[in-house]
């Protein structure tokens, strides 16, 4: 059985075509349904997700299933195929294998470490078990992803350091001070980057938020919104003692605060530490209270420095997460060829006691045999076809714990053109599998 991956991603498609093959999150029965009701593919899960849509499958058929399911992407969602066929890669065996687990592990994410992939494959993996597509191979390999994906972050500092300017910033403050449970933060102007590092810094048990805008009704939306205080912005100078850390991005054009008021802001504060973050461009805070001490000001570009470093140590942790995906790579391998060995050796024995039968039953029936040398003749050949196929079962035994052990499989399947082995082909081998 081969494990397949059909699909696109931030890598080989832009945003206006991700978002036309999206798949509804609402809706995925159907889908789903029509995914595996394609008649080379025998389990199915759809991964959707802004960076990525992806169709996990299992098949005996690799090429015509991959076939089937680029056809099945552009169709569903009404799309010209050719035009979408340029953004899609297919991945078989132990590429699609690597491909998943380094998915779940966010190595293939356009942040790496970040946690949300994981997430997501766990729904899209629940959906397919809602609506019945994954079957034996897909629930187990799905499993493995999840606990490679825990293996990693457990021993690995992938997701340690914080790689968006926001969070960095939350990181900074919590070395300048250590704990921010009794903190306050301070938001100058209500732009998008500052909402979003205030929600970094309540995620953080920052204690009260205050909020000054030009537009006050604006500061009292977004004060409403953190449970903070909206504060006047021709009076926030004059609280500005207050706030243990300033994030501020007005879209002045010159300075919204210089070094000599926060020289005085600090005296105020009985040199208590201050972070301020000045994410406006044109800056808003003078660069020279840096020098002010016990004034520690980070602009965009030094927060861009941080996060340049933290993702420099995320790249080396990865190669550690590597490592460990190359080792559960061989484990899943080795546990999905006991799947494929015992039916394998079951249709190889069956096919030979099949043709032994019927030369068996020519050869008596052109003799006057007694039953004494039927017997003889029956017990002589089923001793040659069980000397035959020693070797080759025994190979065959043996390549179930061996790495490229599903070569040897398919060479077997081919060359003696066995069919389809049922999934429960291996109960059959106790009345033909008698070596000697």
């Amino acid at each position: 059985m081969n494990i397949l991956v059909v699909g696109l991603s931030h890598k080989t498609a832009p945003v206006e075509i991700r978002e036309k093959i999206a798949f509804s999150p609402t809706a995925m029965g159907e889908p789903l349904q029509q995914m595996i009701a394609l008649e080379s593919v025998c389990e199915g899960i759809i991964v959707s997700t802004c960076n990525r849509v992806e169709l996990y499958a299992t098949s005996r058929e690799p090429e015509r299933a991959i076939a089937q399911l680029r056809r099945f992407l552009a169709d569903f969602h009404g799309l010209e195929y050719d035009k979408l066929a340029e953004h899609l890669y297919d991945l078989r065996g132990e590429d699609a294998i690597r491909h998943v687990l380094r998915v779940s592990a966010s190595l293939d994410s356009m942040i790496i470490g970040e946690p949300q992939i994981l997430g997501q494959i766990k729904t899209a993996y629940g959906y397919a078990s809602e609506f019945k597509t994954a079957g034996l191979i897909l629930n187990r390999f799905m499993h493995k992803a999840f606990s490679v994906a825990k293996r990693v972050r457990t021993e690995t500092a992938i997701a340690s350091n914080a790689v968006s300017v926001s969070f960095a910033a939350v990181e900074l403050a919590r070395k300048i001070f250590d704990k921010l449970e009794d903190k306050t933060v301070m938001l100058i102007g209500a732009g998008e980057m500052c909402e979003l590092a205030a929600k970094h810094f309540i995620n953080n048990g920052i204690a009260e938020v205050l909020v000054t805008n030009r537009t006050f009704s604006r500061a009292e939306k977004l004060a409403a919104e953190f449970n903070g205080r909206a504060i006047a912005f021709e009076n926030f100078r004059d609280q500005l003692h207050q706030a243990d850390i300033v994030l501020s991005s007005t879209g002045a054009p010159g300075f919204v605060l210089d070094a000599k008021k926060l020289a005085e802001v600090i005296k105020l504060r009985r040199n208590k530490p201050m972070f301020i973050i000045d994410i406006a461009v044109p800056r808003d805070i003078e660069p020279k209270a840096n020098k002010i001490d016990n004034i520690y000001l980070y602009d965009v570009d030094d927060l861009q420095g941080v996060v340049q470093a933290n993702l420099k140590e995320r790249r080396k942790e990865a190669d550690k997460a590597e490592a460990i995906i190359d080792e559960e790579i061989i484990q899943f391998y080795r546990w999905l060829s006991t799947l494929e060995v015992k039916p394998t050796i079951v249709a190889l024995r069956l096919k030979f006691e099949d043709l032994r039968q019927t030369e068996v039953q020519k050869t008596l029936s052109n003799l006057s045999a007694d039953d004494k040398t039927a017997k003889s003749i029956d017990a002589l050949t089923r001793a040659i076809v069980n000397k035959i196929l020693h070797q080759p079962t025994s190979i065959l035994k043996d390549a179930q714990n061996r790495d490229d052990g599903n070569t040897y499989i398919d060479a077997v399947r081919t060359l003696f053109d066995l069919p389809t082995p049922a999934a429960d082909a291996s109960d059959a081998a106790e009345n033909v599998e008698q070596e000697d």
